[in-house]
């Protein structure tokens, strides 16, 4: 009897997206790039398929807060850590941002003076040091991929180290991003107190109100949710992904298994805020206004119903969620702006209660019955 050769059978990575997803982000990204400059720039206003300054300024808004709710789901639905908080770091995008744009108002503000506006209207003489180099793109660029990732990363350190976890972990990172609103709200730190940064001229000497530099601006946001959702893919397929759902389902015992937690969610945590950073730094020239509203805990509880609505540990269901979510509020704001927070909460129990793995969750569950 002829012994069988030895060889080692090696299960191989699952790819990122398999082949109909990627034919379907190719066309859908083909489709994009090719007919948004064409209906905005090309086909003439009155026509059935030109594209407002309007829409497109609400659809860009959108592409953010679904890249937002994408960082969200890789926290909370496969790491399992609900943030109340993920407001501040999209917030803290947007405020450097901000701050840029402010510096490109150079001497065209109501002033006339290079300082800010608001600067000048409360009687500061030179800038404060954490402005200096915000005239820099390249500075600015690299201020909004550390500062947000930087203070999730210390924040998540001592929370995560002291392993404080659920509820009471919720409740924190939502008393955290208060507590910094209301800092944000005093005139003396320098970001423009309650009324925050808001009637920019310019990007990169591009006039911010062109119609072609808000093409480019939602291209722009269109590719990084693209990106982000391929990068998070990629991140809960490999080893760190499949650990972190194992800490997400079972702790205790993955630290018997020789893992140390505290590694594996910083990761998740940071890399979280960091693309929270990025869709907060697309939305503030889009919308042209920065304030720190932006950091309410409504926002962030606003936030974690696009994930729920859409689907946890989906990555796509959040993205779908913030459509039908905010599509649901422009629609509502309209009709009744003053039922629109009864109908939110509404929304979010009723999914809670009858379909509690999203929309993504319902549509796999009757494929699977057919």
């Amino acid at each position: 009897m002829m012994k069988q050769p030895f060889s080692l059978q090696i299960a191989q990575r699952e790819p990122i997206l398999d082949r109909k997803w990627w034919i379907a982000l190719a066309v859908l990204s083909s489709l994009v790039y090719l007919l948004v400059p064409i209906c905005s720039l090309l086909i003439p206003e009155g026509s059935f398929f030109h594209l407002s300054a309007y829409s497109l300024t609400l659809v860009g808004k959108i592409l953010c807060f679904a890249l937002a709710a994408l960082a969200l789901d890789l926290v909370w639905g496969y790491c399992g850590i609900l943030s109340l908080g993920h407001g501040l770091f999209f917030s803290l995008g947007g405020y450097i941002m901000g701050m840029y744009l402010m510096r490109m108002i150079g001497t065209d503000g109501v002033y006339h003076s290079e300082l800010p506006d608001f600067m000048v209207f409360l009687d500061w003489k030179e800038l404060p040091w954490f402005w200096y180099g915000t005239n820099n793109f390249g500075w600015i660029i690299l201020l909004i991929l550390i500062v947000p990732g930087l203070i999730a990363f210390i924040f998540g350190f001592f929370a995560f180290r002291s392993r404080i976890k659920g509820v009471y972990l919720s409740i924190i990172t939502q008393a955290f991003t208060y507590a910094a609103m209301l800092l944000f709200f005093r005139n003396e730190t320098g970001f423009g107190g309650n009324n925050g940064f808001t009637d920019f001229k310019r990007i990169l000497g591009y006039s911010i109100s062109n119609p072609g530099t808000r093409v480019v601006l939602f291209l722009m946001s269109f590719t990084m949710l693209v990106l982000g959702f391929i990068a998070c893919r990629r991140i809960v397929q490999s080893k760190l992904g499949r650990v972190t759902m194992a800490i997400r389902d079972a702790e205790s015992r993955v630290m018997f298994s020789g893992y140390d937690p505290l590694g594996y969610k910083l990761f998740i945590w940071t890399f979280s805020a960091f693309l929270c950073g990025i869709a907060g730094a697309l939305y503030v020239p889009q919308v042209g206004i920065i304030n720190p509203g932006e950091m309410s805990p409504s926002n962030s509880i606003e936030l974690a119903v696009w994930v729920a609505v859409g689907g946890r540990a989906t990555l796509i269901g959040p993205i779908i969620g913030a459509f039908m979510v905010n599509g649901a509020k422009t629609f509502f704001t309209a009709l009744a702006p003053e039922y629109w927070l009864f109908i939110l909460g509404s929304l979010f129990v009723l999914v809670t209660l009858y379909i509690p793995n999203g929309v993504v969750g319902l549509i796999k569950e009757k494929i699977l019955k057919k």
